[in-house]
């Protein structure tokens, strides 16, 4: 399976200027964990997630105050349409983040989240060994 038979095609935009409350509304609207960010004085697309939005709040700030500029997640991976789910896997748990922005040459076709790749693999009925080491549960 590739990385565009997981991904969702229905993006939600904010602009760089947009309030992190406005980002949290689109977000909640359309029942999705992650934002793509369009600044057209960056080279590429951005990304705020759930947890960047977490984090905004932990820290007792002004929601309708703080733009998405400055909270966009920093280590960003864009994925390719064409790469196999299992590398878009890899780079998420290496990366330690559970959203790529997905770009077919330079434009934005989808966001693939963890949840998708789970979606996907169940779908199909992937399954994972585990080798535990000794006789059972807990090793021997």
């Amino acid at each position: 399976m590739q990385v565009r038979d997981g991904m969702n095609e229905v993006v939600v935009t904010v602009g760089p200027d947009h309030s992190l409350r406005e980002a949290a509304r689109r977000m909640t609207r359309a029942n999705v964990g992650a934002a793509v960010v369009i600044d057209p004085d960056e080279p590429g697309p951005g990304i705020l997630t759930e947890r960047d939005l977490l984090h905004a709040c932990g820290k007792d700030e002004d929601l309708d105050v703080e733009r998405v500029r400055d909270h966009l997640t920093q280590r960003l991976v864009y994925a390719s349409a064409e790469w196999p789910l299992e590398r878009a896997a890899g780079e998420m748990v290496q990366g330690a983040f559970r959203h790529v922005v997905v770009l077919d040459g330079p434009e934005v076709v989808g966001i693939l989240s963890m949840r998708d790749i789970v979606r996907c693999w169940t779908s199909v009925g992937a399954s994972c060994e585990l080798s535990l080491g000794g006789d059972g549960p807990g090793g021997g």
